[in-house]
């Protein structure tokens, strides 16, 4: 049991550092339990919160936080963020150079910095600070990667047993998104921690609609979808390298900012692409699956599957990259049989083949079901939704059911007279009446079947077909060229009259799309919300970070609500922390305050600075100031650099030096003047505050 102060701490920390108000569902007992030094056991989706729960702690404990992370772009992005945070963190890898490391072992040794991110191939460097006198708590992140039952087994991740006979009194926390049962059990035993308190959290990402659709000219329809999401971020997963390039390529014809992303590009030009994404400069990413694991740009609004994936946990890992913010994302799933007979085919041989070709079925299932679609993904992860969804296709849009049964008969018919020896496209060709090379050569235009079904279009045979197979009307033998043959239902359908009740096709009545880059209506970016993101996108270039690490799309949202026009009301939207406040909350209010005017902030920023003058004048203090104001110093500091280039009369060397200006003047000359003051920030390795900045750039300027 934590005392009571330290309770409180978690409250103050949690919105100082990380801008939030209240934890999210089982956060605050997962920290309780680390703080308490028991080991830890955390099954929580993507976008539910699971870093928090090492990285909150982390501040809190004396020494260090060793994160176990099996990717550097992770690394990267998550220390990029806590240093947004104002938080002190590192990554330490084998690329790196000595001096590098050298620097990173300093500061552990001198705890100044609170976590460090390390993969698990490069533990054995850090043998000289692997010891309880510096490290306080051990996460184990993407934790699934420890058991060969997890969908990424990953050989580096089983060495990690030894960290606890290591660091015996040192606290675990294993952490992942997706894991079942037996996954669950061999993650504890492999890391020797078989007390670990588990915590499983809901796998329900309610603000993701899922919906699923079949492969017919899917790019038509990804093109429609994506003007229709103007300025959002997306993924488009495909199976193939080729795939991610043709389709690309096809995108940027019709203006759409897409790049492909595989392991056959160089290094560069996929460190380069990631990199683009990440700032926004790349709207769309098509990939294979190797992208995006760990990367947290909590604004992906959308992705997609251009093709089925093998099994749902890949599918639910691949969905959770999209709305980590938790605002409204959309998940669409392209499926066809052409894509399950590849993926058969990739699984045949493996040494868990059963295995692999049970959770593709488990897959196709989900894709093809009639029932809400939310219920079939978290039953699968042994979570039971009472009620349907209701942010499903099949919710949103149920199924119509009618009497099939004639054109089931057709169907079974024609597979009976080509003695279950074609595969559906045949079937569908002779139901037709085709007269193609194939039809001829075999005679099958001089069956009595040829053509009985013309009135029915080509596409809507193949979902009537595919949902006989659904029902067992008929199987495709994959041992036989993906042969249609018939079941025992079959003969009940064609001699016993039993009804068959099919579904009316879904049609997708999108219109031709037209070479040329999409219109933007102009409303729509005179939004308050495409202002402060275009803020947020300025900024981001300025200080060379991601946008989402300035503010993530729901803290925008939050503000295009509130209207925040002052520091007590900016500092409670949420994702606002006190750093980011003192950083951009000027900039943001103005922004604000700017669209509520109409044009400029003039009015309102002058009489806020009269204020503060008329305060400075009576002789209050810069603390005594703020607190009549009820804003931060920050603030009051930046109220005075104003006044100051006004004109005003400001004693603005009471604040800061002539030598630290000297400084300014030398940095701003070696920095090539940069617009912001985070570079100035670090080039003087965090050690000037940012309100002596702001001062000594005024009187510079001035």
């Amino acid at each position: 049991m934590l005392l009571k102060d330290t309770q409180a701490k978690l409250f103050t920390t949690l919105k100082k550092y990380f801008g939030y108000d209240s934890f999210r569902e089982q956060q605050q007992a997962i920290i309780e339990s680390v703080l308490s030094k028991n080991d830890n056991l955390v099954i929580m989706p993507t976008g539910g919160g699971k870093s928090v729960c090492f990285q909150l702690p982390a501040l809190l404990l004396d020494g260090i936080t060793l994160v176990i992370s099996p990717l550097i772009a992770l690394m990267k992005d998550q220390v990029d963020g806590l240093t947004a945070n104002g938080i002190s963190a590192a990554f330490f890898n084998s690329s790196q150079q000595s001096f590098a490391q050298n620097e990173i072992f300093d500061k552990v040794i001198n705890s100044e910095i609170k976590l460090l991110y390390v993969a698990p191939e490069s533990l054995g460097l850090l043998e000289n600070i692997l010891s309880e006198k510096h490290i306080s708590c051990i996460a184990i992140d993407e934790a699934h990667c420890i058991s060969s039952w997890g969908h990424d087994f990953r050989p580096s991740y089983q060495q990690l047993g030894f960290l606890k006979q290591t660091l015996p009194n040192t606290p675990i926390i294993a952490l992942t998104a997706t894991a079942d049962k037996a996954t669950r059990q061999d993650i504890v035993d492999q890391l020797n921690i078989p007390n670990a308190t588990q915590f499983l959290s809901s796998f329900d990402r309610k603000n993701i609609e899922l919906e699923v659709r079949p492969a017919n000219d899917r790019v038509t329809q990804i093109i429609k979808f994506i003007n229709k999401k103007t300025n959002e971020a997306g993924i488009i997963y495909c199976l193939s390298r080729k795939s991610t390039e043709q389709l690309a390529s096809k995108l940027k014809q019709n203006g759409i900012k897409a790049m492909p992303y595989h392991a056959g590009l160089s290094f560069d030009a996929r460190t380069k692409t990631q990199e683009d994404f990440l700032f926004d400069k790349t709207q769309i990413i098509c990939a294979t699956i190797a992208f995006g694991m760990g990367i947290d740009k909590s604004n992906v609004r959308w992705v997609i599957h251009y093709n089925m994936p093998k099994n749902i946990e890949g599918y639910y890992q691949e969905i959770g990259r999209c709305g980590r913010d938790g605002i409204k994302a959309n998940a669409l799933l392209f499926h066809s049989y052409a894509d399950v007979i590849q993926l058969r085919n990739f699984a045949e041989g493996a040494s868990n083949e059963e295995v692999q070709l049970a959770k593709l079925e488990r897959m196709k299932q989900f894709s093809e079901a009639t029932t809400c679609r939310r219920k079939i993904l978290l039953s699968y992860f042994g979570e039971l939704l009472s009620e349907n969804c209701g942010n499903c296709d099949v919710c949103k849009n149920p199924p119509q059911f009618f009497d099939g049964t004639i054109i089931a008969q057709k169907a079974l018919s024609v597979i009976t007279r080509l003695n279950e020896s074609e595969a559906s496209g045949v079937i569908i060709d002779v139901l037709r009446g085709a007269h193609n090379a194939t039809i001829i050569d075999k005679g099958y235009d001089k069956l009595k079947s040829h053509g009985v079904g013309k009135d029915i279009s080509w596409q809507d045979w193949q979902q009537y077909i595919i949902q006989l197979i659904n029902q067992g009307f008929c199987e495709i033998a994959f041992h036989k060229n993906n042969a249609l043959q018939l079941t025992s239902f079959s003969k009940k359908v064609l001699f016993e009259k039993k009804l068959v009740y099919l579904t009316k096709p879904v049609a997708f009545k999108d219109q031709a799309v037209v070479q040329s880059a999409p219109k933007t209506k102009k409303a729509k970016n005179d939004t308050l919300f495409e202002r402060l993101r275009k803020l947020r996108y300025k900024i981001s270039l300025e200080e060379n970070i991601p946008a989402y690490l300035v503010f993530s799309d729901a803290s925008l949202k939050e503000m295009e609500r509130a209207r925040p026009m002052c520091e007590a009301e900016f500092m409670e939207i949420s994702g606002v922390g006190q750093r980011k406040l003192d950083v951009y909350g000027d900039e943001f209010i103005a922004e604000i305050i700017s669209f509520m005017d109409g044009k400029t902030p003039k009015k309102k920023k002058g009489d806020t600075y009269k204020i503060t003058f008329e305060l400075y004048k009576e002789g209050l203090s810069i603390d005594e100031i703020a607190k009549k104001r009820n804003l931060s110093p920050t603030t009051i500091f930046s109220h005075l650099a104003k006044l100051y280039a006004d004109g005003k009369d400001i004693n603005i060397y009471n604040f800061v030096s002539k030598e630290e200006v000297d400084q300014l003047r030398k940095a701003k000359e070696a920095l090539d003047s940069p617009t912001t003051l985070k570079p100035y920030f670090d080039y003087f390795k965090q050690e000037m505050d940012y309100f002596k900045i702001r001062l000594a750039l005024t009187i510079i300027e001035s």
